[in-house]
């Protein structure tokens, strides 16, 4: 067969194929289903719209006053400083639970243990009465009667310090074991070439294996940022002048509970919209080159081949 011949029954083949009426399956069952549920969806969103109970009106009113707007700071300052003493905390138990040291592995299970096992509510409410426990806070010298320190608990462990101490302590137990899933997601291979080229295991462990950890430690402690805002509101059983303090505050003497809790739920939405795209941001800056294409060769690896390179 010439080529001429070949080119003829190749665009013979072609024209058939463009003959042949190509139907896409058609899955009526999905789209029943997305009907059904944009229907009961439209149908809840109109409920509420039109329901006089509500008072948009009044929600409206409320949203920025100043008593609401400084609440939403003392949420906003919660989250952070909570956060930042839980990633902090995290990171130390974690390293403590990966030690070879058997004390140090059992001090940070036990912390562990004792932080995921009781609920938030109760070391919330136990910090905030923990003058029922310590009339005073004294720190002094050994084996004499000189105090260094002699306060008055509640003078010093007000509603937003217990607030900042029973949110921040219970964090530390949670990221401790989101860090230590990340640094044992690292492969074992990038301690030795970090050991090979003469770096010590805490240097190893700052320059090598957490970079690399944080690909797997960001998703899951953005979850527990976003987790935390909300968990903030639970601050409000010791009046630790949060959000849903204000709001309960106000609708305690005026009685628009619903209202105020449109209040404080549409400023929790926009709170936790802002945390979610800065989440995927973070989610895209450390999951670079790990994507579906491959994956990039480890720290350790990179800077041994600068090495020989250089």
């Amino acid at each position: 067969m010439t080529t001429t011949d070949s080119t003829q029954g190749d665009r013979a083949l072609a024209t058939r194929h463009d003959d042949i009426e190509v139907v896409p399956l058609r899955h009526w069952g999905r789209w029943a289903a997305a009907a059904v549920v944009a229907l009961l969806a439209a149908s809840l969103m109109a409920s509420l719209a039109r329901n006089p109970n509500l008072e948009w009106g009044t929600v409206g009113d409320y949203l920025f006053r100043d008593f609401v707007l400084r609440g939403v700071g003392v949420t906003i300052m919660l989250t952070v400083v909570a956060m930042l003493i839980g990633t902090v905390g995290g990171v130390v138990v974690a390293v403590m639970r990966l030690s070879a040291n058997p004390v140090l592995r059992a001090v940070a299970s036990l912390y562990v243990w004792f932080f995921r096992g009781t609920p938030l509510l109760v070391q919330i409410i136990f910090w905030g009465f923990l003058a029922a426990l310590y009339q005073r806070i004294q720190l002094g010298i050994p084996f004499t009667d000189l105090h260094v320190i002699d306060v008055s608990t509640n003078a010093v462990v007000g509603p937003v310090v217990a607030a900042i101490l029973a949110l921040g302590l219970n964090e530390i137990a949670y990221a401790a074991e989101v860090v230590r899933g990340g640094i044992l997601a690292v492969d074992r291979g990038q301690d030795d070439a970090s050991l090979a080229l003469g770096l010590t295991k805490s240097q190893a462990m700052r320059t090598i294996t957490l970079p690399q950890a944080m690909r797997v430690i960001v998703p899951p402690m953005g979850n527990e940022t976003i987790t935390m805002l909300k968990s903030t509101a639970l601050v409000a059983v010791i009046g630790g002048k949060d959000l849903l303090t204000a709001v309960q505050t106000v609708y305690s003497q005026n009685f628009k509970v619903m209202p105020l809790l449109v209040v404080a739920a549409l400023w929790y939405l926009a709170l936790v919209s802002v945390l979610s795209v800065g989440q995927y941001f973070l989610e895209r800056r450390f999951g670079r080159g790990h994507g579906p294409g491959g994956s990039q060769p480890g720290l350790a690896q990179r800077w041994l081949a600068g090495r020989k390179g250089a």
